[in-house]
């Protein structure tokens, strides 16, 4: 199994709990992933993976070449690339990346492989469509490989086929594109639809002069793949569209839940306020528009705000996720502002997450302060494994994405008991209220601040049927979402690829 990038996000939670899962029902599994670092740091592969055979390449050298000015992507191992554009950030989106500097990635994850002993192996399982598929096609092109998408990738392929149009309706190059933009040339009245000129307006095109080129390299590496894994149904058909691949090389199977450690403690009102003092008053780690790890920080009378006057919990809304832009967490600090002053009893929402010094758009704690909104608060980004308590110490779980790729925190948050809020797009509509007369949380219109508002007001409102709906969700999870039944379906696929390659 290889995963590129160093543990940070769901794709990396996917490859430990599905690595472990197959070690229990008979694979061996060597994974190499990438790590950045010491030991002791959830970034650190090896104790990110505890417990699994690791081979680690380390960005953290790259990193500190960064951080003093100097290339981060030349080196014996370059910063990984990213399907993300973020400004100044290490690890630049791929598409900014020349063909020298795509084919130095390729050669470092050859080394890679090649420590990793991958010669030996049956199958091999690449997180991501990344040029570790180009890597292993060099040593190994006769070895079976399975493609686990896990939707970032499709969407850097839309934003380029979505710049490569307009760059075609103003009849140019999408380079060439680029520097117009750059220079301001584009008249406010060049011919394009408002949505390609806003397309325009949020992009940095200069960073996609090589889209093309890595649409290209992607879509071939697809292609090479002997089964393609979405993890919803909405990402097959993106994929079917954007890598033009065949439905039959699609195969969907959903993340899933550690439903043992995913489940609701029982916390008493005492522990639940000790948990909250601990993330917000004695080792706050949220952190605003500096990027430092506890500039958001919050004194001991703040935490006032979850009980009402005799000292009773209050209902309380939680966000878990990146400050990414299909997020739309500014979105959500929003509709909390005009759904607040129509709550029938104060809830506090609680942010939690935010890769420190990551965010796109607004960030959503400048978002807080210029509306003013009391009741808002950022724990920052807690490992993974202080994630159930933080779900135990929440009552509804509400995540306002456009598109998103799958969902895998919304279903740890329905293991935990919490009917969620979400919108109808992407991933979550094919595990939210899909099961008839049992609905599990409340879908909304994507980028619709008042229905999203509406939605809130019904949650905290309405305490029966936030009951009822969490009931719900945590049997779902029991029924289809954990990884011992799932480590089952991957086994079958594995199989039937050797099958066919023998």
């Amino acid at each position: 199994m290889g995963l590129m990038f160093y543990p940070r996000g769901g794709s990396a939670q996917v490859a430990r709990y599905l690595s472990r899962a197959l070690v229990e029902s008979g694979w061996e599994v060597v994974l190499a992933s990438g790590s950045l670092g010491v030991s002791g740091q959830q970034t650190h592969s090896a104790t990110f993976f505890a417990g699994l055979h690791v081979e680690a390449a380390d960005y953290t050298p790259a990193l500190e070449r960064f951080e003093r000015g100097e290339d981060q992507l030349a080196g014996p191992l370059p910063f990984h690339g990213s399907f993300e554009d973020r400004e100044a950030a290490p690890d630049p989106i791929f598409t900014a990346l020349d063909a020298g500097q795509a084919q130095a990635q390729v050669s470092a994850w050859e080394d890679v492989f090649e420590r990793a002993g991958f010669e030996y192996v049956n199958i091999i399982h690449l997180h991501h469509l990344t040029p570790m598929h180009e890597a292993a096609a060099r040593l190994w092109p006769h070895c079976p490989l399975v493609t686990h998408l896990h939707g970032t990738e499709l969407k850097m392929l839309d934003r380029i086929e979505r710049l490569d149009a307009a760059a075609v309706a103003l009849n140019t190059r999408l380079d060439r594109l680029a520097i117009a933009v750059e220079s301001d040339e584009l008249a406010p009245g060049f011919p394009l639809p408002e949505t390609e000129r806003e397309l325009l307006r949020r992009t940095n095109v200069s960073r996609y002069c090589y889209g093309k080129d890595w649409a290209a390299r992607l879509q071939a590496s697809a292609r090479a793949s002997r089964r393609i894994i979405c993890i919803s149904s909405h990402d097959a058909s993106e994929a079917v569209r954007l890598l033009g691949v065949p439905d039959d090389l699609i195969e969907v199977i959903p993340n899933g839940v550690d439903a043992d450690l995913f489940d609701r403690a029982a916390l008493t009102r005492d522990e639940r306020l000790r948990l909250l003092r601990d993330w917000l008053v004695d080792d706050p780690q949220g952190w605003d528009e500096s990027g430092l790890v506890g500039s958001i920080r919050y004194p001991l009378e703040a935490l006032e705000a979850f009980t009402n006057r005799d000292g009773e919990l209050l209902p309380v809304l939680l966000f878990v996720g990146r400050y990414l832009g299909f997020k739309r967490v500014p979105l959500l600090v929003r509709a909390y502002a005009r759904a607040r002053p129509r709550f029938e009893t104060p809830a506090p929402l609680l942010i939690w997450g935010g890769s420190p010094g990551e965010w796109e758009g607004e960030h959503p704690h400048t978002v807080v302060r210029e509306l003013a909104v009391d009741g808002v608060f950022f724990s920052g980004w807690r490992g993974h494994d202080e994630l159930p308590l933080g779900l135990s110490c929440a009552d509804v779980f509400v995540a306002p994405s456009v598109d998103e790729p799958f969902g895998q925190v919304f279903l740890e948050a329905m293991s935990c008991g919490l009917p969620v809020i979400t919108t109808r797009t992407g991933g979550p509509l094919s595990f939210v209220n899909t099961v008839a007369g049992k609905p599990n949380g409340w879908l909304v219109a994507p980028d619709d601040v008042d229905a999203l508002a509406d939605a809130l007001v019904q949650a905290v409102n309405d305490g029966a049927a936030r009951r009822e709906r969490a009931s719900h969700g945590r049997q779902q999870v029991l029924d289809a979402y954990s990884w011992r039944a799932l480590a089952g379906r991957f086994d079958a696929l594995y199989n039937d690829v050797l099958d066919r390659a023998s």
